[in-house]
């Protein structure tokens, strides 16, 4: 059997609680025989926060068999940033995307969040969203002790992706080993300020943290608790296109937002005896998001006014004007909330018994709930009801060079309520089924979608320890899942009861003024050139019963497409052997094992038909599969050297496919009159997951405590990829719409496995202490990443060529999403005395991303790269030698200090074809954080 080295007997004291400012003591006595080191006086230096948490990072990095990144606390509710999220986006070969000025969704390697897992505690978790991703400001950074992001898989890590996994992780309060209680306040302050009337730009954040032992301690408890009110500030320039490089239209507005998050966290550990391990865990998170956004959506090329080009740049509409006379603008001013409430419970309770010196049984069983209620109210005004009612208007605009903001120079008053008023200027309706001559018959909409997801999953294992020279013991076991998610896609088409006579049809050119009581002062769109609109409370004006609702279903088949139940019922049988040996003078440890798989997955949906009257006729379907995937795993260690080391890792992942894809609820076949074909969509509730082969290739080299060089292949080659693609189908037999041709030929679009890839990638992480350069430099220090991503996704398509049956297959390329090719961090850092500051960069290059779209569902977009830069700086008077304020500390943070805006592109190529820029100014941060 092999010899430990120094690195993995640090980490076992890590594992027991030891502080780890002894840590230099026991490597410096290691380096030296028993009795020198009776003779020598150490000086010590005890590192706390930054370096404290590098120091531990790096000795989970050399303990895990698997390649994994870590971050830990700081202390005792502190982890490196504000946000989980914006600590594990500093990670080599990890990035964030921003949603709504929030870093929420993580790509692992260049494949984003549906492809990857998250953990608590070891655990998979229900979500809030729609699908398998996490969102990452739902976990407060505040009750998490670390997280562990696996880049390798191994067989008993149950929740796999072929990105990585994610586990978030509380602290051990036995581990812990004294008794602690912690609070933390901070500030907050967005300088973009608040843009509008109703919004905040000023919050705070809490929470508080107990820590004890009892009964000689063989009883561990911890407690936390924390509450947050984050504002959050946008300007934001929208367009919907940008037709033969003529603006199609436009949708310009300001958006004030509060995260308020309550969350309750509990751990409690019994270990009654030295066989017995008991741990339990509860978590509950009350959330909410409150969105106010106001500004005027201006339709151009795609609307009925028309539009004159007086300059273009790059073939694109530079300067120029929308409506004029006789074409009055139908400009639609909007005062829209946006509201989701969510509630998450996660309970866990894990044992761990020795039977003996050789055998370790263990069992794990969870369960975890999220109710998810969202009200996405619009309300429609403008200068008259359709086109022949609306005032004159005209909107000279002049677009920057770059495309990414807009100058409007309009003729009506915004700001005037005797201008503009409560109505339809842009004649959407179809909403009331009661008039059917009439398309004026919408003056608002509101979205009323609800989640509801429960999953319960147990685990059985057992551990053997062998006297071998090669394995050293052997895991294995069962897990059982079972989760159930559903989606309710519910909606209100909105008309003002005055819009409506006593049979029901619309009456001409009404409108209703904003009544007093519900008036706010005016909102500026300044940053667009419009400096006054309307503004009111308009969640209030629905909540009082100002509008007649007709709900959305009776007519929109959309809405039955979207409103889905899936079940998963998952078993996995795994075995992993623990390797620990010798290659000839080289030590070698790791793991080996296998899992297999069986998945029984179904859905219940609706199938909908439109009849005449422009209702939906609706019948229940439902679908599924089960099938069963092999998943093998080998991670080698070769410790080369005094603490360096060569990992080498092969293995096959795979990825459940999103839930809403797994829908079995089919959309609507129409007739579309533009080319003149029908087409809708099937749904596909035999999906199958993405697969992929990987090998792993890494070199590591633990030059310091503080300080490591690390440098990785890796390559996955993927399998049963998903694209939506269309199927051919005869519909000569279909009656088409009056006065249009028959169409001989259909298109009905699914989501298929049907496409092939690769992504490749390298990975470059230096860490490295000042110290190591001269004495002086002690207490300074950086951490800097670089990671390469080269992707390739193809697949082939039959297509018709003519309408005698003739075909041809074509190939087609794709974009991983959330895939950057390149990405880098860098933090410098300076702690010392109690003084600690940093500075962190985040860069990474365009991406496929995805945002909120029609109907509040999510769409892919193409991102443009951004680099944000944060800063923090903090005193500990724990340093001070004032006693009585021994165990505070003070932080001032800053985020987004160089305003980076957040810019996506209606094409693939980015360039000028602006879709989205959204603009969130900086966050600061004070706070004060006491630990006794």
């Amino acid at each position: 059997m092999k010899t430990f080295k120094t690195n993995l007997i640090t980490t076992a004291f890590l594992a027991s609680g030891i502080t780890l400012g002894s840590l230099p003591v026991m490597a410096q006595q290691n380096d030296t025989s028993q009795t020198d080191a009776e003779e020598q006086t150490v000086e010590v230096i005890e590192v706390s926060g930054i370096r404290a948490s590098l120091q531990k990072s790096q000795a989970i990095k050399m303990s895990e068999s698997s390649i994994v990144e870590a971050i830990t606390a700081e202390d005792i509710g502190k982890l490196p940033d504000s946000s989980i999220a914006e600590s594990i986006a500093r990670l080599p070969g990890l990035a964030a995307q921003r949603l709504n000025g929030r870093s929420s969704s993580i790509s692992i390697r260049g494949l984003g969040e549906d492809f990857s897992t998250a953990t608590f505690n070891g655990r998979e978790q229900v979500t809030l969203g729609d699908n398998r991703g996490v969102e990452f400001d739902v976990y407060p950074s505040e009750i998490m002790n670390e997280v562990i992001v696996y880049k390798t898989p191994e067989a008993t890590l149950m929740t796999q992706g072929i990105g990585g996994t994610i586990d978030m992780r509380t602290i051990k309060p036995l581990a812990h080993g004294e008794q602690t209680v912690a609070v933390t306040l901070r500030g907050e302050k967005n300088d973009i300020g608040a843009l509008n009337p109703d919004g905040e730009d000023t919050g705070y954040r809490g929470s508080f943290s107990y820590i004890d032992q009892f009964a000689d301690d063989t009883i561990g408890l911890a407690i936390a608790y924390s509450h947050m009110d984050s504002p959050n500030n946008e300007e934001r320039f929208e367009t919907w296109g940008w037709p033969d490089g003529t603006i199609g239209g436009m949708k310009p507005f300001v958006r004030s937002a509060e995260l308020t998050r309550d969350t309750l966290m509990a751990v409690v550990e019994f270990n009654p005896t030295n066989d017995l391990r008991v741990n339990a865990d509860a978590l509950y998170i009350d959330f909410e998001d409150n969105q106010v956004l106001r500004g005027i959506e201006i339709p151009a090329a795609w609307g009925d006014a028309g539009i004159r080009v007086d300059e273009t740049l790059n073939g694109q509409s530079l300067t120029g004007r929308i409506g004029g006379p006789g074409s009055p603008v139908g400009g639609v001013v909007r005062n829209d909330v946006t509201i989701r409430e969510a509630d998450l419970f996660a309970l866990g309770v894990n044992v761990e018994y020795d039977l003996n010196a050789d055998w370790v049984l263990e069992f794990d069983a969870a369960y975890s709930q999220v109710e998810r209620k969202t009200w996405a109210l619009e309300t429609y005004a403008g200068s008259g009801r359709g086109f022949s009612d609306r005032q004159p208007e005209q909107i000279n605009f002049s677009f920057a060079p770059n495309f990414q903001s807009v100058n409007l120079n309009p003729m009506l008053d915004y700001g005037d309520h005797s201008v503009i008023q409560l109505g339809n200027p842009q004649s959407w309706g179809w909403g009331n089924l009661t008039d059917l001559e009439s398309d004026d018959d919408q003056d608002g909409f509101i979205n009323t979608p609800t989640i509801d997801d429960e999953l319960s999953t147990l685990r059985l294992a057992a551990q053997r320890v062998l006297s071998t020279d090669f394995i050293s013991s052997v895991e294995f076991g069962a897990y059982f899942s079972q989760r159930e998610k559903s989606k309710r896609d519910l909606g209100l088409f909105l008309t003002l009861p005055g819009a409506l006579d006593s049979n029901g049809k619309v009456v001409p050119g009404y409108q209703l003024s904003v009544p007093e009581e519900y008036r706010l002062p005016n909102t500026s769109l300044g940053f667009i050139g419009i400096d006054d609109m309307i503004s009111f409370d308009s969640f209030r004006f629905w909540q009082d019963g100002n509008y007649t609702e007709f709900d959305s279903r009776i007519a929109d088949p959309a809405r039955w497409e979207n409103t889905w139940d899936v079940s998963e019922d998952i078993s996995i049988a795994f075995i992993k052997a623990n390797i620990d040996t010798e290659l000839g003078n080289i030590p070698v440890r790791g793991n080996v094992g296998v899992q297999v798989v069986h998945t029984d997955q179904s859905s219940d949906g609706f199938t909908t038909r439109r009849r005449p009257n422009r209702s939906v006729e609706v019948s229940p379907t439902s679908g599924g599969d089960d099938y069963v995937e092999v998943l093998p795993s080998l991670n080698l260690i070769f410790e080369v050297a005094d603490d360096q080391a060569v990992r080498f890792g092969i293995s096959k992942t795979m990825s459940r496919s999103r839930m809403d894809r797994m829908n079995a609820s089919t959309g609507d076949l129409s007739y579309n009159e533009q080319v003149n074909i029908w087409n809708g969509s099937v749904a596909n509730p035999e999906l199958k997951p993405v697969t992929a082969n990987q090998v792993d290739l890494t070199y590591e080299n633990y030059f310091h405590a503080e300080g490591y060089f690390a440098a990785a292949l890796f390559y996955k080659d993927i399998s049963d990829w998903q694209e939506r693609l269309p199927s051919f189908v005869d519909t000569s037999d279909l009656t088409p719409p009056e006065g249009q041709p028959v169409a001989p030929l259909g298109v009905l679009s699914s989501w298929q496995n049907v496409g092939d890839g690769e992504v490749s990638g390298a990975e470059f992480t230096i860490s490295l202490p000042g110290v190591m350069f001269a004495d002086a430099l002690e207490g300074f220090g950086g951490i800097f990443s670089a990671t390469y991503l080269d992707s390739e996704l193809s697949y082939e398509l039959e297509v018709p060529t003519d309408l005698e049956g003739g075909t041809q297959v074509i190939e087609f390329t794709n974009n991983v999403p959330g895939l950057s090719d390149e990405v880098y961090n860098a933090t410098v850092y300076y702690e010392r005395h109690g003084f600690q500051t940093r500075v962190s960069v985040r860069k990474r290059t365009d991406f496929l991303g995805e945002v909120a779209g029609l109907s509040l569902n999510r769409v892919p977009v193409n991102v443009n790269g951004s680099t944000l830069v944060d800063a923090q700086i903090s005193y500990d008077f724990s340093e001070s030698g004032i006693e009585s304020l021994d165990g505070l500390t003070v932080t001032l943070q800053a985020q987004n200090l160089t305003d980076e805006e957040f810019v996506t592109y209606h094409s693939v190529d980015g360039g000028t074809d602006v879709r989205d820029v959204q603009r969130f100014g900086r966050n600061y941060l004070f706070g004060i954080n006491y630990t006794f």
